[in-house]
């Protein structure tokens, strides 16, 4: 079986006096006298002479003790934010800045290294392009006037060969015209012997076979 613990209630009479009341609207009394129960908010209402509490921010009577911890508030921020936060932020963008700037400066002293060492291959590109082209120039040439003068060796051998050719064809031909006359006359005095049954003599012979080939 549960027991049933009383409620009290707080009424306040015309009086202004606050007493405990149970919850079925019974005075709170305990075998031997009254007791009443003042609760803090009747003791409230009695110091304002029963009006409710302002809130303290809205209380005009502590308009200026409000200005007052405000100013204060205000000068102690001001001064932590001027002695100690600004400098701290200040200090903190001196060195972001001193950063920047010496990477700014370290990546120029790279792009003008970059650029020199780039210049400088340009360079060797193009004395090693005037080489080789010179190389190239020099071997050609060379080249040509080993070719030339081998040409010229190979058309001085067959120059010479061939003047000698001529001059071997040249003394077959007048061996041959010689032993051609010899043969012409000897045919001619046989055919004329032959014809008319006489004999011409060899230097007739000769002389008539000359006379005809003077005018062939």
């Amino acid at each position: 079986m549960i027991d049933k613990q009383p409620v009290f209630l707080i009424a306040q009479n015309d009086s202004g006096e606050s007493h405990a009341v149970t919850e079925g609207g019974h005075s709170g009394e305990q075998t031997g006298g009254n007791t009443e129960t003042h609760s803090e908010t009747g003791a409230a209402h009695d110091a304002h002479g029963g009006e409710a509490v302002p809130f303290p921010p809205f209380d005009a009577s502590l308009y200026a003790s409000q200005l007052l911890w405000l100013a204060i508030t205000f000068g102690f921020f001001y001064w932590f934010m001027s002695r100690v936060a600004i400098p701290r932020i200040a200090s903190i963008l001196e060195v972001r800045r001193d950063r920047i700037s010496g990477d700014l400066d370290e990546a120029q002293n790279l792009k003008e290294e970059a650029d020199a060492a780039h210049a400088a291959y340009e360079h060797e590109l193009a004395e090693a392009r005037a080489r080789a082209h010179a190389i190239a120039q020099e071997a050609s040439d060379k080249a040509k006037a080993e070719a030339d003068a081998e040409r010229k060796k190979v058309e001085e051998e067959l120059a010479t060969r061939l003047e000698g050719a001529e001059a071997r064809i040249a003394q077959i031909r007048v061996s041959a015209m010689s032993e051609v006359g010899g043969i012409a006359a000897d045919t001619a005095g046989a055919i004329v012997a032959e014809l008319i049954g006489g004999s011409a003599t060899k230097a007739e012979v000769t002389k008539a076979v000359e006379s005809a080939q003077n005018k062939g």
